[in-house]
C-alpha cells in the first residue's frame, strides 16, 4: 500500500470517525432538549425553581429504576395529551429506548431545526431508521397543486436533485396521497404504484401532512424492500410524524382562525357578476377541521332560503345550510378544496336550504378556490321556474307550440295554456288525455294516428305523427305532435311528455308551393319560371338592403346579395331587430340546400330565433332551442347561424356560434377574428351545448358577421380567403354603409352562393 493510499485511509476514517461523533451529539441534545421540557413541566407543576425540578425528576428516575429520558417522556406526554403520548406500545424486546421515547427526540430534533431538511435528517434518524426505513422525503404542496421535495435523508447522491420539483397533473405516490387526503402503502413500489422518488426501495407508504384541516405537504417513506401490512403501532408512528412535518413546513397564513377576510379577496368577490361566498376555516379545540365562517357575501348574493345578506354573513356554513354537510354535497367539497388547494368546478351541482323546516334545492354552477387559507364559493343557479316562464313564452311566440305532460296510470293531465287554444277549449275544461286524440282527428289520419300511440303507449318508444284536428266549431288546424315516454328503472311507464305544433300556415305554404310546382312543366321556360318564383320568395322575405337601424349609440347595416344563378338561390338569411327589453338581436344564417326547400327552412329558422329572442334569454341558450327547432319540429333543417345580443347600457355583445364563420372585428384600424366559440351545426344532433362569448364594444369599433357566400372561392383553401377578407377590412376607416357595399363589390368568392352581410359600429 502507497504513502497516499494510507493517507486517503486515514482522512476516510477520520471523517467516519466525525460523522459518528455529529451523530452521537445530535442524538444527545434532542435527549437533553426533551429532558429540559420535562424540567420546565415539574416547574410549572410543582411551582419550584429549575434546580430543584432537576433534583425532583433525578429522584423520580432513581424510585422509579428508570432513565431520566424516560421518565421525562412520561411527563410530557401526560402534560401534553397530544398523539405523540397515544402512540401503541411496541414488542417489549426492541433494542432502542421505546416508541414514546423515539417520537419525542424525533419532535424535539424537528423542533429545534433551521430548516425542512434538518427536519427530515431528525425523522430518519431518531424515528424512521429503527423501524427498518433506508429513505425519507418530505414534500411541500404549491398552490398550484405542485410539489417540492422541501427534505429529504437516505437517497442516493443526485436523486433528491432530479425530483426536486413535480409539476402539476404528473401522478406520484405523494400525489396520490395527497388526493385522496389519507395514508397510502404499497408494499411493492416497482410493481403496483406510480413512480417517486427514490428507485430501487419497493416499500412505500406517504402520508399527508396537514393540520387545522388544510394539507401542506407529504410525508413519504421508503423501504428497502418489499413491506408487508404494517401493525397499528407503527401506522400511529408515521401519522405522528406527519403531523410532525406539517408544523415544521414553511406555511405564510395562520391554520387557526380567521378574524377577517383581506380586503383583495373581498374586493375580487364584490368584482364577481354571480353571488359568491368567501369561507375561513374553524378549527375545533383539538385541531380539526369543525366548520367554515362566512366573512364575506358579495352584492350579487341571493340566500336560497330567501333571507337576508346580514342573516348570513358571520355565521358557520353549516350553520346557516345544514344540508350542506350531505355527502357529495356543498360543504364535501369545501373541505376538499381547503385541504388540497385543487379547485372545483362542475356545471351541475344541486345546493339544498330549509325552508320553514321544507327542504329547498336548486341546480347550479359552482367554483370552489382557495385562496390562503380561505376559500372563495361562486355558484350560478339554474332557475328552473324562469327557465319554464321563457319556455313558455318561446312556444307562444314561436309557433304555438303547446306542451303537455300526463300520467296516463293516474289519469292526470297538464296542459299549457297554448295547448288548450289549440284545441279551441277553456282552461277550465278538462284536456284531452294522449289516447283519445283520434276522436279529434280527422278520419283519413287515424291509420297513422294509431300507429303513433301504440309507439309511445305501448311499445315505450319517442314517436311523432301529424294530423288534421278537427275542433268543436269546425276549425280544422294541421297539427304535429311529439311525445316522450318516461320510464322507471323496471322499464314500466311512468308518463308522457311532449308537444304539439300547430303547422297549419307552413301547410299551406307547402300546398301553395307545391300547386305552383305542379303548374310547372319541365321545359326550360317553366325552370325559369320556378326559379323566378324562388328568388321572388326569397327577396320578399330577405331584400337586398335594410333600413340602417341607429338605436341607443348603435348602427347596424344589413346586406344580402342572391346567387348569380336562379337555381342557385338557397337559405342565407339575417336579421336586425330591438327586441322588447331594449337590447339588439343581430344574426346571420345559412341552410343547407337551395331552392324552396332552402327558402322555406330559411323562414323558419328566422322566424323562430326571433321569436326565442323574445324570451330573453342569451345568445348560447337561443342557439339551444333553434337547434330543437331545427332537430325535431323542422323538416330535415342542417343549419350554420350566429347570434348576438348587444345591451347597450354596457356596450357589451354576448355571441355565440352553431358552425358558423367567425365574426371580424375592426379596432384602431387593426382587424382581427373573434375566437371560434365552440358549437356544432344546428341541426345536426339532438342535444348539444353552445359556448358563449362576450365582447365590450369601444367608441369607432366595428364588427362585421357574414355568410360564407361573402369569402368561398374554390381554387383556393378556407383559411386564406379568412386572410383576404380580413386584410381587406385593415386600416378601413369608411362609414358601415359604404364598407358593406365595398365589402360585396369587392368579393373575389365564385361559388355562386348567397351572401349576407351584418355591420355593427358605435360610432
Amino acid at each position: 500500500m502507497t504513502t497516499d493510499e494510507v493517507g486517503v485511509d486515514r482522512l476516510a476514517g477520520t471523517v467516519e470517525r466525525l460523522r459518528r461523533e455529529l451523530d452521537e451529539s445530535r442524538s444527545a441534545a434532542d435527549s437533553r432538549a426533551v429532558v429540559e421540557l420535562a424540567k420546565g413541566v415539574l416547574v410549572e407543576r410543582l411551582r419550584c425553581g429549575p434546580a430543584q425540578a432537576a433534583e425532583q425528576l433525578a429522584l423520580l428516575a432513581e424510585r422509579a429504576g428508570t432513565t431520566q429520558l424516560d421518565l421525562a417522556v412520561d411527563i410530557i406526554n401526560e402534560a401534553s395529551g397530544d398523539r405523540f403520548g397515544v402512540v401503541p406500545a411496541e414488542p417489549a424486546d426492541e433494542q432502542d429506548n421505546g416508541v414514546e421515547v423515539r417520537l419525542r427526540k424525533a419532535q424535539s430534533g424537528a423542533l429545534s431545526a433551521d430548516d425542512t431538511q434538518s427536519v427530515a435528517r431528525s425523522l430518519f434518524a431518531h424515528a424512521l431508521a429503527p423501524l427498518g426505513a433506508t429513505a425519507v422525503a418530505i414534500w411541500s404542496a404549491g398552490a398550484d397543486s405542485s410539489l417540492n421535495l422541501v427534505g429529504h435523508a437516505g437517497f442516493a447522491l443526485g436523486e433528491a436533485q432530479r425530483w426536486h420539483y413535480v409539476p402539476p397533473g404528473v401522478a406520484t405516490l405523494a400525489r396520490r396521497a395527497l388526493n385522496e387526503r389519507s395514508a397510502v402503502w404499497i408494499s411493492d413500489l416497482g410493481q403496483s404504484g406510480p413512480p417517486s422518488i427514490g428507485a430501487g426501495l419497493p416499500g412505500r407508504v406517504a402520508v399527508p401532512a396537514g393540520t387545522g384541516g388544510r394539507i401542506t405537504g407529504v410525508l413519504e417513506i421508503c423501504w428497502p424492500s418489499a413491506v408487508e401490512p404494517q401493525p397499528l403501532s407503527v401506522r400511529k408512528q408515521v401519522e405522528a410524524l406527519a403531523e410532525l412535518c406539517a408544523s415544521t413546513l414553511n406555511v405564510t397564513e395562520p391554520a387557526g382562525h380567521v378574524l377577517s377576510a383581506p380586503s383583495e379577496l373581498v374586493d375580487l368577490a364584490d368584482g364577481l357578476l354571480d353571488p359568491a361566498l368567501v369561507l375561513g376555516p374553524e378549527i375545533a379545540a383539538n385541531g380539526d377541521l369543525a366548520d367554515f365562517r362566512v366573512h364575506h357575501v358579495n352584492g350579487r348574493f341571493a340566500d336560497l332560503a330567501g333571507r337576508p345578506r346580514d342573516a348570513v354573513a358571520g355565521k358557520l356554513l353549516l350553520e346557516a345550510y345544514p344540508l350542506a354537510a350531505a355527502e357529495g354535497n356543498l360543504f364535501d367539497k369545501v373541505e376538499r378544496v381547503h385541504a388540497t388547494g385543487e379547485p372545483f368546478r362542475t356545471e351541475r351541482m344541486t345546493l339544498a336550504a330549509l325552508v320553514d323546516d321544507v327542504p329547498l334545492a336548486v341546480n347550479a354552477n359552482v367554483s370552489i378556490t382557495r385562496h390562503g387559507v380561505l376559500v372563495l364559493v361562486v355558484w350560478r343557479v339554474h332557475d328552473e321556474t324562469t327557465r319554464l316562464a321563457n319556455l313558455l313564452q318561446h312556444a307562444q311566440r314561436l309557433g304555438r307550440i303547446g306542451g303537455f305532460e300526463e300520467e296516463p296510470h293516474q289519469g292526470k293531465v297538464i296542459w299549457n295554456s297554448q295547448l288548450y287554444a289549440l284545441y279551441g277549449l277553456r282552461v277550465d275544461e278538462d284536456p284531452v288525455p294522449l289516447a283519445d286524440i283520434t276522436a279529434h282527428a280527422h278520419p283519413d289520419d287515424l291509420a297513422s294516428l294509431n300507429g303513433f300511440l301504440r309507439n309511445v303507449l305501448h311499445h315505450h318508444r319517442p314517436g311523432s305523427a301529424a294530423f288534421r284536428l278537427q275542433r268543436a266549431e269546425g276549425v280544422i288546424r294541421h297539427v304535429r305532435v311529439i311525445a316522450e315516454p318516461v320510464l322507471d328503472e323496471h322499464g314500466s311507464l311512468i308518463s308522457v311528455r311532449g308537444a304539439y305544433q300547430d303547422v297549419s300556415a307552413q301547410h299551406w305554404t307547402e300546398v301553395a308551393l307545391s300547386a305552383a310546382k305542379d303548374q310547372l312543366a319541365i321545359t326550360a321556360q317553366e325552370m325559369v319560371e320556378r326559379n323566378k318564383l324562388t328568388l321572388q320568395l326569397q327577396q320578399v322575405i330577405m331584400p337586398p338592403t335594410h333600413p340602417t337601424i341607429d338605436a341607443f349609440g348603435l348602427r347596424v347595416a344589413v346586406r344580402y346579395q342572391p346567387a348569380a344563378q336562379e337555381e342557385m338561390v338557397g337559405g342565407d338569411w339575417y336579421d336586425a331587430i330591438v327586441l322588447p327589453s331594449k337590447q339588439i338581436l343581430v344574426s346571420v344564417g345559412d341552410i343547407t340546400g337551395h331552392g324552396i326547400k332552402g327558402a322555406t327552412g330559411m323562414v323558419a329558422m328566422r322566424n323562430a330565433l326571433r321569436g326565442l329572442a323574445a324570451t330573453g334569454a342569451g345568445p348560447s341558450q337561443l342557439l339551444h332551442w333553434l337547434n330543437l327547432v331545427a332537430h325535431h319540429l323542422a323538416d330535415n333543417i342542417i343549419a350554420t347561424a350566429i347570434c348576438g345580443i348587444y345591451d347597450p347600457a354596457t356596450r357589451i355583445l354576448r355571441w355565440a356560434r352553431a358552425g358558423h364563420l367567425p365574426p371580424v372585428l375592426v379596432r384602431n384600424g387593426q382587424s382581427e377574428f373573434l375566437p371560434a366559440l365552440r358549437g356544432v351545426l344546428l341541426g345536426a344532433v339532438a342535444e348539444v351545448s353552445y359556448e358563449e362569448g362576450e365582447l365590450r364594444l369601444e367608441q369607432g369599433d366595428t364588427l362585421v358577421l357574414y355568410t360564407d357566400g361573402l369569402v368561398e372561392r374554390r381554387d383556393m383553401p378556407l383559411d386564406e380567403c379568412l386572410e383576404l377578407l380580413r386584410s381587406s377590412l385593415q386600416d378601413n376607416d369608411k362609414g358601415l354603409d359604404d364598407l358593406l357595399d365595398d365589402l360585396l363589390a369587392a368579393s373575389e368568392s365564385n361559388t355562386d352562393d348567397d351572401t349576407c352581410v351584418v355591420g355593427l359600429q358605435l360610432p
